[in-house]
Order: structure tokens, then sequence, then C-alpha cells
């Protein structure tokens, strides 16, 4: 990686880093470059507005990570549905990085920004979309395998996985605990028995 392409992924990582604690609208360019420790004009060079940086976290660095977390976990899994429910019970109670009082990286996105910004409601929107369809095609793979009940619609199981964990991420935060999120993972293996 070049010297200016190291730079850019620090600017955006740390940039992710502060704004996932802080929101997006209350973090300044000025707490970027001084956490980051590089130059405006480095900044500049790289993005040329706050929302410029935004759009390059969600398509460089969100993006990415979804698909690596979602789609490619998907794509090899043997029973769609055990699948989804350890990826839920990692990012709920296993992963170091999302913090039960901070919410749902994406999600907050969502809030703070797709009714003001058009760029990051397509960005959001296509995040959102591919999550969807890797859930659905993961369920039509687990129809066809006979793991799921052929009747089952994979469009609406997609649907209430990704509404019920943004949803569990904004009450976790609300409650700052996860205790709610064994509540939600419980009731997630509830439905999925229901779908087989």
């Amino acid at each position: 990686m070049k010297k200016s392409e190291a730079t850019r992924l620090t600017i955006l990582q740390k940039a992710f880093e502060l704004i996932y604690v802080k929101g997006f609208q209350t973090t300044s360019i000025d707490e970027i470059i001084a956490t980051t420790q590089v130059t405006k004009g480095a900044f500049y060079y790289h993005f040329k507005t706050k929302d410029d940086m935004g759009l390059a976290i969600i398509t460089d660095l969100m993006k990415p990570n979804f698909r690596k977390i979602f789609i490619n976990s998907l794509q090899n899994s043997q029973n769609p549905l055990d699948s989804i429910y350890d990826i839920m019970f990692h990012l709920l109670i296993e992963n170091d990085f999302l913090k039960v009082e901070y919410g749902c990286p994406t999600s907050n996105f969502v809030q703070q920004m797709a009714p003001w910004h058009h760029a990051f409601t397509q960005a959001l929107h296509e995040l959102s979309k591919e999550w969807e369809q890797a859930l659905a095609e993961s369920i039509e793979k687990g129809k066809e395998a006979g793991i799921i009940n052929k009747e089952v619609n994979a469009k609406e199981v997609s649907v209430f996985v990704i509404s019920g964990y943004w949803g569990i991420r904004n009450l976790g935060k609300l409650e700052n605990s996860k205790e709610v999120y064994l509540i939600y993972l419980k009731g997630l293996r509830s439905y999925f028995n229901t779908l087989q």
C-alpha cells in the first residue's frame, strides 16, 4: 500500500471510530485531524469535505466489512439459520468494537444523515440491500436443502432480521445493557425454529 493510500485509510478508520462514539454531525474535521495526526492539507488532499469523507467511510470501510461478516459467512454456510444466529450473537455479544452504549454504526448513520443527505441515503440503502439480498439468498439455499420450510418468504425473514438487529441495537443503547440483547437472541432463535 502506498503512503498516500495508507494515510487515507488511517483517516477513514480514525474518523469512523470518532464518529461512532460522538456522531457524524458533532464530530469536527479538526477533531479528526487531531486524532489522525495528519495535516489539514493531507485531509483535504484526500477528501474535499467532511461529507465526502463520510461517504468514503460507508463505501470503503463499512461495505467491505459487511461483505466479510455477512455475505462471505452466509455463502459458505451449511445451515443459514444457524449462521445468521451466530453472526447476530457475535455482533451483539462478542464483538469488541461495537459497544452497547453507541449502538450500530450503520443505524446511527441512517438516523443522523439519511433524512438530510441524498448521497448518504443512497449509499446506506445500497449497503442495506446487499445485506438483505445476502440473507434472502441464504434462506433460499436453506429451502432448497430442506432445512427451511419451502413456504417461508425469504425477503420477509431478511427484513425481519435486519430491522430486529437495528432495533435491538437502539434499545441496547437506551438501556446501556447487553441484557436486552440476550432477550432478542432468545426470541430470534425461537423465530428461526418456526421456519424449519
